[in-house]
């Protein structure tokens, strides 16, 4: 399946059905007069954040949704029926944004969770609702109100406990590997991730999804590389696992290339917590790996783990440190329906 993490749509609102413009005459009744009812109300447009779905894929192929209109009244003083409801669904942290971008009209983060974007137009009055003393025999009736419309962009933004962020080739695809039942690909070349990758994490009787993202490079802000747009998918993590390829760059230069890009790309990136793991550490003998540690902890990191993504060598001390960031029970932990409980997280300090 492919990925796709922003779509521009059309939606629609239905209108409000048409009043009816109807007399009563019935034979052996006294009275008769005007009894047409008024119209339906026209269909919502509804968000609805759903499980199963980590793409916006469909919504390259369909891109207008519109509301039932609302059905007109009758005789008898009938309402018409309304229109139904259109329901689009999405995936888990989609955020729904006015046509210039930067406006969020709704963020949906929990499952099952709604938002009524567009409300159908109301229905039009019958002629019954126009009877007066002085108009006793009323021959207009209302239209219907119409429905609203406008152009969204949906913007998805994964919703994972951690993130992984690194220069190209730093080992984040084998790290992700060895430790989830993900199947990233693999390769000795720059930016072979070019998509986000999401896996669960099992570590010590708790689970917790981490989120892979295309590495980074100088200037990414400014679109180098394949930029910094898929910093979003990682706004939303509680830690952030900083791999250094201990192999490759000088490590303490590594280190401040990630770091000038989380801040400049902003959104809070910068402050959130973050764990410096060194990896492929398998290649190297022991006294540069510690060589390279001392540096990095000079260079502003509290602690530094040396771990082998391709051994899985280092991984349990890593993965204990994540778990001190993680609430008591993560998502994929809580019933469907359960509400985080925000005191449950651990503030950031240093590891």
């Amino acid at each position: 399946m492919h990925f796709l993490d922003q779509a521009k749509i059309f939606i629609r609102s239905g209108q409000g059905g048409p009043g009816a413009v109807s007399f009563r005459r019935e034979k052996y009744v006294e009275y008769g007069g005007p009894d047409g009812g008024d119209g339906g109300k026209g269909g919502d447009i509804i968000f609805e954040a759903v499980t199963g779905l980590n793409t916006l894929i469909d919504f390259r192929y369909t891109q207008h949704f519109k509301a039932q209109r609302g059905h007109g009244g009758a005789g008898k003083n009938r309402t018409g029926a309304g229109g139904n409801d259109l329901v689009i669904k999405v995936p888990l942290g989609t955020q729904v944004l006015d046509d210039d971008r930067e406006t969020a009209l709704a963020d949906l983060t929990e499952v099952g969770q709604r938002v009524v974007l567009l409300r159908g137009g109301d229905g039009g009055r019958g002629n019954l609702s126009f009877k007066s003393s002085t108009n006793r025999a009323p021959r207009q009736c209302g239209p219907g109100w119409p429905g609203d419309e406008m152009y969204v962009w949906l913007r998805l933004k994964l919703l994972a406990d951690a993130g992984l962020v690194g220069l190209p080739n730093a080992g984040k695809s084998t790290f992700i590997n060895q430790i989830t039942n993900t199947k990233a690909k693999v390769g000795d070349y720059a930016f072979t991730t070019t998509r986000p990758q999401l896996g669960v994490v099992r570590h010590r009787a708790r689970e917790f999804v981490l989120a892979d993202i295309p590495g980074l490079i100088a200037g990414a802000a400014e679109g180098a590389g394949i930029g910094d747009r898929f910093l979003g998918h990682i706004e939303r993590c509680r830690v952030l696992i900083h791999l250094i390829d201990i192999h490759g760059t000088d490590p303490a230069e590594a280190l401040a290339i990630v770091e000038e890009e989380l801040a400049a790309y902003g959104a809070g990136l910068e402050d959130k917590p973050r764990v410096v793991a060194l990896n492929k550490i398998d290649l190297v003998d022991a006294e540069l790996v510690r060589a390279f540690s001392r540096e990095l902890i000079e260079a502003g990191a509290a602690r530094v783990f040396p771990i082998s993504g391709a051994t899985g060598s280092g991984m349990d001390d890593l993965l204990d440190a994540v778990l001190d960031y993680l609430p008591a029970a993560t998502t994929t932990e809580r019933p469907t329906g359960e509400v985080e409980d925000e005191a449950d997280a651990k503030p950031w300090s240093p590891i």
